[in-house]
């Protein structure tokens, strides 16, 4: 799995608890995960199909950096199945897993179009990605 953006947890991302609150690590989650499709298959005329549950195993505090990963499981005609693991930066802990999120490749009326793609890529950082 690779880890591709990290969180400076700040005191306005905890809950009552004095804990990360859960609702802006899920919006964390999304905002990664449809960035990790883009990039994956070079489009961004996706729509998010299905999240399996959710395991929420340990938390965060204030002050603490997290990273958050995505790995692909699967290529589908027109989807795309990874998982994602954040974990604390420095100790390693896990704070939440997903086991699977969906995203669909969609034609201009929102039908679900093949992609194309079949294996994993990593694009060059001077890479240009044109929207389309």
């Amino acid at each position: 799995m690779r880890f591709y953006s990290r969180k400076l947890i700040k005191p306005e991302d905890l809950n009552p608890n004095h804990t990360l609150f859960g609702g802006s690590l899920l919006r964390w989650i999304d905002e990664e995960a449809a960035i990790f499709a883009i990039c994956q298959l070079q489009t961004d005329k996706l729509v998010t199909k299905f999240i399996s549950e959710i395991n929420f195993i340990s938390s965060a505090r204030a002050g603490d950096i997290i990273e958050m990963g995505m790995e692909v499981i699967k290529f589908g005609t027109t989807s795309i199945t990874f998982r994602c693991e954040v974990r604390n930066k420095f100790n390693k802990n896990k704070i939440i897993t997903i086991d699977k999120i969906v995203f669909v490749h969609v034609d201009e009326n929102g039908r679900p179009k093949a992609h194309g793609i079949t294996s994993e890529s990593e694009p060059a950082e001077d890479q240009a990605y044109e929207p389309a």
